[in-house]
């Protein structure tokens, strides 16, 4: 049994002569320990499932299930201790009032996590940060740091999934670089099953097993990493998509 398992998604905005649909009728399973990847333009749909997954973006049909049981409106907090996201930018995902231990600290509150001080410095530690980074201000970090900051908040509730919506898209080339292979090794080390949004094929290629690729709302394509990488694409939308990327193998991370 997958451990996600999304079936025939619908994701409808707006009313009347206004709606959009944004995702139409995309199925996709993801196994435990898994690295699956979504790629698409602008526009494809693609964050707007992992939104659904995470009861940010109204499903407005089909089923979408972890672990075999069906996800429910709203959330439990049962779901996000087991399921986190890590969003696109880092300098709008962290608030810049709150110190790096505020924001650790408020998710270990909501959900009623003991030990407060241990965790957070595990998460820190876990990201590459030290304890000096503890009671800093996000102005106070730069990018690759704030985006090594909303990875140890995702990861502070020890989750079993990780929702990666272009986690590295407003990084310059080199921490990019860094934050994949960070990613990387915390998947190996901890066991955890990620889906991963992106544009950049060079990191789909890099992060994920498998892939699907959208357009206009639609699941084109799933390929295979292997498949990918030998430009074995059968639809014309994921051929045309490998041709605007040429020389994309040049940005893979060590």
């Amino acid at each position: 049994m997958p451990l996600i398992e999304v079936d025939n998604l619908e994701v409808t905005f707006g009313h009347g002569r206004d709606v959009v649909a944004a995702v139409r009728g995309v199925s996709l399973a993801v196994q435990q320990g898994e690295s699956y990847g979504i790629v698409g333009e602008s526009g494809s749909g693609k964050s707007t499932v992992l939104r659904a997954i995470c009861g940010l973006a109204p499903v407005t049909g089909g089923t979408i299930r972890i672990d075999g049981t069906l996800l429910t409106k709203p959330r439990t907090p049962a779901f996000y201790r087991r399921v986190q996201m890590v969003f696109q930018d880092p300098y709008a995902s962290l608030h810049p009032r709150h110190t790096v231990d505020g924001v650790l600290s408020e998710p270990l509150a909501i959900h009623g996590f003991s030990d407060r001080e241990g965790r957070i410095e595990r998460a820190l530690q876990d990201v590459g940060l030290g304890g000096g980074f503890r009671f800093r201000y996000p102005h106070q970090l730069s990018g690759g740091q704030r985006q090594r900051v909303a990875i140890a908040r995702a990861l502070i509730l020890e989750p079993t999934i990780l929702l990666l919506d272009e986690p590295t898209s407003a990084l310059d080339s080199s921490i990019q670089a860094e934050v994949l292979n960070l990613l990387d090794r915390l998947r190996r080390e901890r066991g955890l099953t990620y889906v991963l949004v992106s544009h950049d094929l060079a990191v789909v290629a890099h992060m994920c097993e498998r892939l699907v690729v959208m357009q206009h709302g639609l699941a084109v394509e799933e390929l295979t990493r292997d498949a990918l990488q030998h430009r074995q694409a059968q639809q014309p939308y994921t051929r045309a998509l490998l041709l605007a990327s040429e020389g994309y193998g040049a940005g893979l991370p060590a």
